[in-house]
């Protein structure tokens, strides 16, 4: 297999979706493995490590997509890559495609076989717990006063308050960023609609945080008096009300922070993406730190963990073939979103009106021992194919 690993082009995107150790780990199992140059740069990995360790250093991300059947890359293609996908490549990385209807437009048409990286996570995804710690942290930023905020410190001072914080949503992302908050010094408050998970959280933190079922008038009484929301609420992309809409936001004191880590819009009014470069803006006199990739920020840490997670999946696809990787692993079955001009994900076809069918149907693998997975969303949908012809 003559596989990639791209040089990421996202404004602001310095992660490597394989290090030295997993192009070794790749090149000694008999593959030809090719890099583009810089791919590893602003995450420590310089080229002599990557030809070291037995990789093909190429120039350009072009000869990448040119050379390799099996491409792979951090963050969502780029429309300035739509014309090099080549149909029957495989390819993995972050698509958010119930979100990118023009990037699934691109797939569809150029018969890719395409997997969206943040579904296939057994275990949860290392940029999830990156993101929220990265994102509690650049959250306490945002509140110094030279970039807006109040300039409240996280454990305050003597005779000062340490910083009231909220987390919504107490999963992956939510639990990571509660770790820093509170080794940090700020009061915290978990708001998430699991009883189960907030008494965990209770216990694991020894009763030292408070906790709130996750509401729409539970956080417009708490509002008022918080200084740091960190939003880790995967909110669906079709519903018709907001988490925390203006009226709530504009009742927080002025100098106060929103963090939306889950970048959802839909979620917070007020939101919209940032980038790395500009990150904050301000709206009802609250600074709203929305970086769609603050993994991104800390590339070393996080393309060491993410690269070592998702080694597997590449592995597996490459000695079992897609259709048999996909029944082994349910999880990356489940992340398959698009078969050779076929649809197969499920959530994007509930969110933007498009056909789709199961990747167990297309790959023709049914009536085989599947390993199991859940649904990625509550998003279901009926609306399939009428006929599906390779």
């Amino acid at each position: 297999m003559k596989f990639g690993v791209l040089r990421d082009i996202k404004n602001g995107e310095f992660r490597v979706i394989a290090t030295p150790t997993e192009v070794n780990a790749l090149v000694r199992d008999g593959n030809e493995v090719f890099v583009c140059s810089g791919a590893g740069y602003k995450a420590g990995f310089d080229d002599e490590r990557y030809a070291k360790a037995g990789a093909v250093i190429v120039k350009t991300n072009e000869e990448i997509w040119e050379t390799c059947n099996f491409v792979a890359k951090v963050k969502e293609i780029e429309e300035s890559e739509y014309g090099l996908l080549r149909e029957g490549q495989i390819i993995y990385t972050c698509i958010h495609p119930a979100a990118h209807k023009a990037e699934v437009d691109a797939l569809l048409e150029k018969k890719v076989i395409a997997f969206t990286a943040e579904d296939s996570h057994r275990f949860g995804s290392p940029n999830c717990e990156a993101a929220g710690k990265a994102g509690a942290f650049m959250g306490l930023w945002a509140m110094m006063s030279n970039n807006g905020g109040s300039g409240k410190f996280a454990s305050g001072l003597a005779g000062a308050p340490s910083v009231s914080a909220i987390v919504c949503g107490a999963g992956i992302v939510g639990k990571a960023a509660i770790e820093v908050l509170v080794n940090l010094g700020c009061r915290v408050t978990v708001a998430d609609i699991n009883v189960g998970i907030l008494r965990e959280i209770s216990s694991n933190y020894n009763g030292r945080i408070s906790t709130m079922i996750c509401n729409c008038y539970n956080l417009a009484e708490a509002l008022p008096s918080t200084d740091l929301v960190i939003n880790s609420v995967r909110w669906p992309k079709n519903a018709a009300d907001f988490m925390i809409d203006r009226a709530m936001v504009a009742s927080m004191r002025r100098g106060s922070v929103i963090c939306d880590i889950s970048n959802d819009y839909g979620c917070i009014e007020t939101f919209h993406e940032t980038t790395h470069e500009n990150p904050t803006y301000i709206e009802e006199g609250v600074v709203h730190y929305c970086v769609s990739n603050i993994p991104g920020a800390i590339a070393g840490s996080t393309s060491v963990s993410y690269a070592a997670s998702v080694l597997p999946h590449f592995q597996n696809i490459i000695h079992n073939g897609v259709a048999g990787a996909c029944a082994r692993d349910g999880f990356l079955r489940r992340s398959l979103t698009a078969y050779r001009g076929y649809l197969t994900h499920e959530e994007t076809s509930g969110i933007q009106g498009r056909p789709w069918i199961p990747p167990e149907k297309i790959l023709k693998i049914e009536d085989q021992n599947l390993d199991p997975a859940p649904k990625t969303t509550v998003t279901r949908s009926k609306n399939y194919y009428t006929s599906v012809t390779l």
